[in-house]
């Protein structure tokens, strides 16, 4: 079995704190909420204060926030149908750039791994694909590329693989998109749809291959589900060459309200959810006793934690420090967790 400690609790929202997001560097993370404001948090010594609070950005609740992989951008969507780009070109946090073209709520952004891409979600059922022209002598442009309207409902959240240029929407309307570009006109358009659950899909992640994603719904229930190539053992057919997904593995009976997020952790497999029950669950995947149980993992819970006093709505863990766990909720707080199991510190994969 697994236990969380509590490194440190953090103050300073007023409010809801949404979401919070890792810089790349591991050494400092940015978060927003309800008050409309976004801090950026700092390690000092053995401890974590807020190096900056922007608020100058948006005029209504920030819902996400997101690091460019190179670390030098900062992309924030908010509820007054925008998103910010801020960047530190002038030595102090500054928004530079405002996209707009959204006709409701923005709940989420995301940056591709090579930094030229930028995608966005809404209620407004769409999501949107961005192109970054950075330039050095003047300003960055962003330019729309892509207008996907695969849901039938509010978008929740979007993710990109983590290798390659393929985006992950998960929807009010229980289901998860797929999305790449053709190669023949460079066009933009629905691919995969992964269909299991039985409610809201609040959000998606990535393995470290990208060969496998987890989901997290109202309904309760985490998913994994597989990507099968052409090549496959099991004989599974894949039409015209095209590779399919298929969900290997249903975590059920865990969690007694909805899961608002489920983040997987590239440098050990650890999952971990955040739950409308308040707490923050950590899964560990079980190795496989044989070749073929590849193809059907099992994960066991290992540790479950009181973490806040309202709704968990966000778990990330750190991208460079194994077993570090930043969690969010509706009380306000943010909470830093280390996690250890009988072994100690988890390896890194």
């Amino acid at each position: 079995m697994g236990k969380l400690t509590i490194h440190q609790s953090l103050t300073g929202h007023v409010g809801r704190v949404w979401s919070a997001a890792w810089h790349p560097t591991g050494t400092l993370f940015a978060s927003c909420g309800e008050d409309k404001t976004i801090r950026i948090w700092t390690k000092t010594g053995d401890g974590w204060t807020a190096q900056a609070v922007l608020a100058e950005g948006h005029s209504r609740t920030i819902r996400d926030v997101a690091w460019s992989h190179c670390g030098n951008y900062l992309a924030s969507a908010s509820f007054d149908t925008t998103v910010a780009i801020w960047d530190k070109k002038t030595g102090e946090f500054e928004c530079n750039a405002t996209l707009e073209g959204h006709d409701n709520e923005v709940k989420s952004v995301t940056w591709s791994r090579n930094g030229n891409l930028l995608a966005t979600c809404s209620r407004d059922k769409s999501v949107w694909i961005w192109e970054i022209h950075n330039y050095l002598d003047q300003e960055d442009e962003y330019e729309c590329v892509a207008v996907l309207n695969a849901h039938s409902q509010d978008v929740k959240k979007v993710s990109w693989h983590p290798t390659q240029d393929v985006l992950a929407s998960a929807s009010y309307d229980n289901t998860i998109r797929l999305y790449k570009q053709d190669p023949a006109d460079n066009e933009w358009g629905p691919g995969a749809v992964l269909e299991s659950h039985g409610s809201t899909v609040w959000s998606i992640s990535w393995d470290s291959t990208g060969k496998r994603l987890a989901s997290c719904s109202e309904d309760g229930t985490v998913k994994i589900w597989q990507e099968f190539d052409s090549s496959n053992s099991l004989g599974i057919a894949c039409p015209e060459g095209e590779s399919v997904w298929k969900c290997v593995c249903t975590l059920a009976g865990y969690h007694p309200r909805s899961v608002y997020d489920v983040d997987w952790c590239k440098k050990t497999g650890l999952l971990a959810t955040a739950c409308g029950d308040n707490r923050v669950r950590v899964f560990k995947e079980v190795p496989p006793s044989s070749a073929e149980a590849d193809q059907q993992p099992t994960f066991e819970l290992v540790v479950t934690s009181e973490a806040h006093s309202q709704d968990a709505n966000k778990v990330t863990w750190n991208p460079v420090v194994p077993g570090m766990l930043l969690s969010a909720s509706d009380d306000g707080d943010i909470i830093l967790w280390q996690y250890e199991d009988d072994l100690g510190l988890p390896e890194c994969r």
